[in-house]
């Protein structure tokens, strides 16, 4: 079953139908009451259209006129990732921090990485051990078992996406502030987070 969509049309029509009948109350187009009823119709056309809207816009992964409640709930905008500038940066936001099931695996954080529209990889440093390392591996400590890192391009662009973006958006942004804000609060407290950017 399709949902209706009304017209402004439509609700004239039903609105000079709810008239009570008369020589007073004429239903000619030109009459200063059909005018009135006229005036009202978008505004109920704009209302129908909204609560039609109203599971797509508020949904986290469609959110348009329900951004800021979806981030207030999630704490967001967060001070050290700064204000994500395009709506679909803020959508991915909101949806990694709703999926977020927590994790401290390798395959959790390219995980959660994907969900705010990175690519990225992950390695695990060790202290160089003879007979296991071989040339490039560090040199260091036992404090070399916790460190690891997170591979990401030097660039990563988020483009703009008709249908998902809005008007006064730019056409691509570019940063890791965000990437690096959300892995980095989600980092192992006894590990030590580095990002490479490749």
């Amino acid at each position: 079953m399709t949902i209706p969509v009304y017209s402004a049309d439509d609700f004239t029509a039903a609105l000079s139908g709810l008239l009570p009948r008369g020589r007073v109350w004429p239903r000619d187009p030109d009459a200063v009451v059909m005018k009135t009823v006229a005036c009202l119709s978008p505004t109920y056309e704009r209302s129908s259209l909204a609560a039609t809207n109203l599971l797509v816009t508020a949904f986290p992964a469609t959110a348009t006129d329900l951004i800021p409640e979806w981030q207030e709930t999630l704490g967001l905008p967060d001070p050290c990732a700064g204000t994500a500038p395009t709506i679909v940066q803020q959508r991915h936001q909101i949806v990694a921090r709703l999926t977020d099931s927590g994790g401290q695996s390798a395959a959790y954080f390219i995980h959660l990485a994907a969900a705010l529209g990175y690519q990225v990889t992950v390695t695990n440093d060790a202290p160089f051990r003879c007979g296991q390392s071989r040339a490039g591996h560090h040199v260091g400590s036992t404090e070399w078992f916790f460190v690891w890192a997170i591979h990401a391009p030097l660039v990563t662009t988020i483009l703009f996406l008709a249908g998902q973006s809005t008007a006064g958006e730019p056409l691509v942004t570019f940063g890791n502030a965000v990437l690096e804000c959300e892995l980095g609060e989600r980092t192992p407290a006894h590990t030590i987070l580095k990002f490479i950017y490749e």
